[in-house]
């Protein structure tokens, strides 16, 4: 293996310093890339339809064969237009290519057209480049290359990065042989200029065994294999393929060959990369017979909900237990103050968590939206922890409020899904969800095991404190029963698909629920929102009165979750008040419910548990009742327009 130094350059400051603002970091993009000896753009499409679920508008991949130029293949629209477009232009009798970079774009800087697709080249031809994240330097960057002769052929920032390398090799070779170190040089060069963030892969056309990666602030993993290596924006399209991974992190590249991985620091020359286990299942990320993956997450809620109760039991006393919160007992025990912070779904969880922690534990709980929470500079007393809660572990709002609340002293932990994730390895302690890859944009399995490793951290949080051993095993019979009665929710679904039937058309929809229940309206009406794109809202059930209720007319569905509870006799009152209006009435309800068919239009029966678990049992219908209305108004389900799956846009 090649001993390859650091240059010893210092990077441009990567923007999400802990004291900077997030750039559009648009990790929503995807990148895939191979070196080895099987064809690589056999991997790269296959790896491109796995990222899919991230969200994009255009796609591309660039190849290279021994002793040829680059050949680049774009689209504007999906990768299956991509795969078309490949065929199309394949050459009876040519060689597989060994070595690739491929890309799915989100658009920013120009809109979605071939020419603003990546990868793009950088000195006729010199240098492929794919690029996740923002340059926000780039117009100084291409005015000064620009004046150097440089011609851009797309509008978008990363095409100044192809050109910027390509000047460096070609000024570091002079009239020499071009030489790998040269590569790494120009790569080091460049990318200390860059202000914003990056994920890149870059690819020379000197050289067919060699690609070079690079991160700040926007993810990428190594797949390490024999003979052969990956490159990918997340590990989707990993699984299958090798079973071993590198996660770089900010202010590293590496140097990928097919028989070598060198990583280098901006600060520490070469080091030695911590090489983990691929855990993932290959089924995990395959539809196994389901129409989407929307509705494959969503039945399989009972295995993920088992996965995240899975080792965190203390039945001898009767609490909950997490491995990796890293902080003593005594030092929870000390806690004085909760944020929970998170976007979107999260946000939805955080404040059901909010319920759960102040009525189990009675420690003050308070919800922030982490896009607000890192610009209200709030006061923050000591004792106070921050949990920030995501899905993916990339989200740019979720990532900044952390950092922002890490410079300022307090204990950050992180509630998150993806192994190795940005928020993951930033965040002081935390809980993984297991919930296994979650494909479809619209969150639906992330969501429930966030609610049940909330109710977990409120039982452990009560038991610190004031909740008695007794209450603590009663606590733990219901979340022990949660996978069950899910499964049984899941009966529900020709209930629902009906009630699609009839009010797939409406353009407007309320849901409502009180207590525990006001955020699993919020959330029914999200996913509603983005899979169906109808305009829905969700409300405390008792607001309604105090301005909505102006909404409601004949065309217009109200969605009430009244599962029998301490709100039951009110959310009741709440729904005679739509009804008294002309409002079509959706309830759902405990199966054994002896009133609210009386007063509903239809009714979804849902199982009886606890009332701080109705919001995981509750989600199941108000989940099917969004994706079978999006079916029947013609939506593409796991790609819904203008959204991705990993949010890093501030």
């Amino acid at each position: 293996m090649v001993d390859i130094r650091c240059s010893g350059l210092r990077y441009a400051r990567c923007r999400p310093s802990p004291l900077t603002p997030f750039a559009k970091d648009l990790t929503m993009c995807g990148i895939v890339g191979y070196v080895g000896r099987r064809d690589a753009t056999s991997y790269l499409l296959t790896g491109l339809q796995r990222l899919e679920y991230r969200g994009y508008d255009s796609a591309g991949i660039a190849t290279l064969r021994s002793s040829d130029s680059i050949r680049v293949i774009k689209v504007a629209g999906r990768v299956a237009e991509l795969e078309t477009e490949v065929r199309r232009r394949a050459i009876d009798g040519d060689v597989p290519a060994s070595l690739g970079i491929g890309h799915t774009r989100w658009a920013t800087h120009g809109p979605a057209t071939p020419e603003n697709a990546h990868p793009h080249l950088g000195g006729n031809g010199l240098v492929a480049v794919v690029h996740n994240g923002v340059i926000e330097n780039f117009e100084n960057l291409k005015e000064e290359l620009s004046d150097k002769g440089y011609r851009f052929a797309s509008q978008t920032d990363s095409e100044v990065i192809a050109h910027l390398i390509a000047d460096g090799v070609q000024q570091l070779a002079g009239d020499g042989s071009l030489t790998i170190q040269h590569c790494i040089e120009a790569v080091q060069q460049t990318i200390a200029r860059l202000r914003g963030t990056y994920g890149l892969a870059i690819l020379f056309r000197e050289f067919d065994d060699l690609l070079i990666a690079a991160r700040c602030g926007s993810p990428l993993v190594i797949g390490v294999g024999k003979n052969e290596q990956f490159i990918a924006s997340d590990t989707s399209p990993l699984v299958g393929a090798t079973e071993r991974i590198i996660y770089l992190a900010d202010h590293q590249i590496a140097v990928v060959r097919p028989d070598s991985i060198q990583v280098l620091h901006r600060d520490q020359g070469r080091i030695r990369p911590e090489i983990q286990a691929l855990n993932n299942d290959s089924q995990e990320v395959q539809l196994e017979g389901y129409e989407h993956y929307m509705l494959k997450e969503i039945y399989e809620q009972p295995k993920s909900i088992q996965n995240a109760l899975r080792g965190r039991i203390d039945h001898d006393n009767a609490t909950a237990k997490f491995g990796g919160l890293n902080l003593t007992t005594g030092q929870l025990r000390a806690v004085q103050r909760i944020i929970l912070t998170g976007c979107g779904t999260s946000w939805h969880s955080a404040l059901v968590g909010e319920y759960l922690i102040e009525e189990l534990a009675r420690i003050p709980v308070e919800v922030e939206y982490a896009s607000e929470l890192r610009y209200r500079n709030p006061p923050i007393d000591p004792g106070t922890i921050i949990f920030g809660i995501t899905q993916s572990g990339e989200t740019a709002d979720t990532l900044a409020a952390l950092r922002e609340m890490k410079r300022k002293g307090h204990p950050t932990l992180a509630i998150c899904n993806v192994i190795g994730s940005s928020i993951a390895q930033e965040a002081d302690g935390g809980i993984y969800l297991h919930a296994g890859p979650e494909i479809g944009v619209a969150s639906t399995k992330a969501f429930t095991s966030q609610l049940t490793v909330l109710a977990m951290l409120a039982l452990y949080f009560g038991r610190l404190r004031h909740v008695s051993f007794e209450a603590g095993q009663r606590i733990i019979a219901q979340l022990e029963r949660l996978p069950a009665i899910v499964e049984q929710a899941l009966a529900c679904h020709e209930q629902v698909r009906e009630i699609a039937k009839k009010y797939y058309q409406a353009t407007n929809f309320l849901y409502l629920g009180r207590k525990y229940n006001f955020p699993t309206a919020l959330e029914g009406a999200l996913k509603l929102k983005e899979i169906s794109y109808i305009h829905a809202e969700g409300y405390p059930a008792a607001e309604m009165k105090h301005g909505p209720i102006a909404l409601v007319d004949e065309h217009t569905p109200s969605v009430f979750i009244v599962p029998q509870g301490t709100v039951y006799d009110k959310v009741l009152s709440n729904l005679q008040e739509v009804k008294a209006r002309g409002g079509p009435v959706i309830s759902v309800v405990d199966h054994d419910d002896p009133h609210v068919a009386k007063l509903s239009d239809d009714v979804i029966h849902v199982p009886s548990i606890e009332d701080f678990l109705q919001p995981i049992v509750a989600s199941v219908p108000l989940q099917l009742l969004a994706y079978e209305i999006a079916l029947l108004r013609g939506c593409d389900v796991d790609k819904p327009r203008n959204l991705a799956k990993s949010v890093t846009v501030e």
